[in-house]
């Protein structure tokens, strides 16, 4: 007879879920919340019930945010002549690690992907377009993933925004081929950003 606890294979499933865990990983994280005192393990899972209810997009940029705008969208300081199109939020947090960006940001919770089934569609592009409508915008800078899928994302945004006499620009590549944003140090990420060309 196989060793099976139900509420202990229902937990390692969900860790398995997560994004980069396998079967081990998920287990070892399954056996530590289990270890938790009662207290701790309901905070944890208070703060992932709170994150869903209070977290929403910003109604601007996209981003994650707990009130109408981000923080981003809401610093009259920013520059609202540039705009960093990025991939997802997490690629926000590591443009903003380097502090030497100072313009807006949007983000597309995704890349087009035909084999994944994600069209235009799917993404946050029609509120790209939107943005440019008012004329302060002079730039945007397409900061996607240097991926099959981020070049076809952005080669596809700045066809859609060259009529609209913007600036569109692309991140230098000083970020490795198949890597994620999020990963990138402070140093890679700026000088990717300096050294952006137009596209």
């Amino acid at each position: 007879m196989a060793y099976n606890v139900l509420p202990l294979t229902k937990l390692i499933e969900q860790f398995e879920r997560l994004p980069g865990i396998g079967r081990k990983s998920a287990q070892r994280l399954a056996f530590y919340v289990l270890s938790l005192p009662k207290e701790r393990a309901q905070q944890f899972a208070d703060a992932i019930v709170e994150a869903h209810e209070k977290i929403k997009k910003c109604k601007v940029c996209q981003s994650l945010t707990e009130s109408e705008l981000c923080p981003i969208c809401a610093d009259q300081a920013r520059d609202r002549s540039i705009v960093c199109v990025v991939e997802n939020s997490q690629d926000v947090i590591a443009f903003e690690r380097t502090k030497e960006y100072h313009g807006l940001y949007h983000v597309l919770h995704g890349l087009i992907s035909p084999m994944d089934g994600i069209g235009p569609d799917q993404l946050y592009i029609k509120e790209l377009i939107a943005r440019m409508g008012d004329g302060v915008i002079r730039e945007v800078v397409m900061a996607t993933s240097p991926t099959v899928e981020g070049e076809a994302t952005a080669m596809y945004i700045a066809r859609l925004l060259k009529p609209m006499n913007v600036r569109v620009t692309r991140l230098a590549y000083g970020i490795p081929v198949g890597s994620n944003l999020e990963y990138a140090d402070e140093v890679t990420l700026y000088r990717a950003l300096e050294g952006r060309s137009e596209i």
